[in-house]
């Protein structure tokens, strides 16, 4: 009776879960999105024969890297959510608080993106660029249209796989009062006393996501290698 009583309680639960679970999917897709291109620029930068831009990405991603992200969370709610609010414009109405998450997470991962990216840019045979520039392409033109469509495709599993890892840590936004699926699944333990049961679930859920998502990856990384023996 109990299992069935639990079972109640979360079905009874499921709309609130899933509107937690879309706000957790919205941080984590913009995320991805906003970070792999900002991760982009820093690795161009990165590599760039500009000391200057080389300088301030490398500072940068140290920088970004060496810092908690729950703390990062906390610097972009606590200080610069007037800030976000006057340079995006946004309506009074608007919650604050996920799109400084948004923010916090696309600037955060963006350093690890980056990495990722630069490696790829790095894998390709430096013969590229100097014949695009043997072309008269500029360095950014020959990165552009050259380089970076090649490093972007090698980079693609990679860059998958730390989107996955941006999935799950998301949950980390409770830390800002945010009602993502985590935080709705404590506050739903919370009111009917069912915390184990409950953190559980989530858990599997997002375990279960990982996991389908990772199986994603491996069949793009297989697909690949198959196109690429063909």
């Amino acid at each position: 009776m109990a299992s069935i009583d639990i079972l109640t309680a979360i079905s009874k639960s499921m709309p609130a879960l899933a509107d937690g679970m879309l706000i957790t999917l919205k941080i984590t897709a913009v995320s991805v999105v906003a970070g792999i291109a900002w991760g982009a620029v820093l690795a161009v930068m990165r590599l760039s024969p500009v000391k200057p831009l080389a300088w301030f990405a490398q500072v940068y991603v140290m920088l970004v890297r060496s810092v908690p992200l729950v703390m990062v969370l906390l610097w972009f709610f606590l200080m610069v959510p007037q800030l976000i609010q006057s340079i995006f414009g946004l309506s009074p109405k608007t919650d604050v608080r996920l799109v400084s998450a948004m923010v916090a997470f696309s600037l955060f991962e963006a350093a690890y993106y980056s990495e990722i990216i630069r490696a790829g840019i790095q894998a390709v045979p430096r013969g590229q660029l100097s014949a695009a520039n043997a072309l008269g392409m500029s360095y950014l033109t020959a990165m552009r249209l050259v380089v970076l469509p090649q490093a972007m495709r090698a980079a693609v599993p990679a860059l998958l796989t730390q989107g996955i890892i941006l999935f799950q840590d998301t949950s980390l936004v409770y830390v800002i009062g945010l009602a993502d699926f985590f935080r709705t699944s404590k506050n739903i333990a919370d009111r009917d006393g069912t915390t184990v049961v409950m953190i559980l679930f989530a858990g599997a859920v997002y375990l279960a996501i990982s996991l389908l998502a990772s199986a994603g990856v491996k069949a793009l990384q297989k697909g690949e290698k198959s196109f690429e023996v063909i």
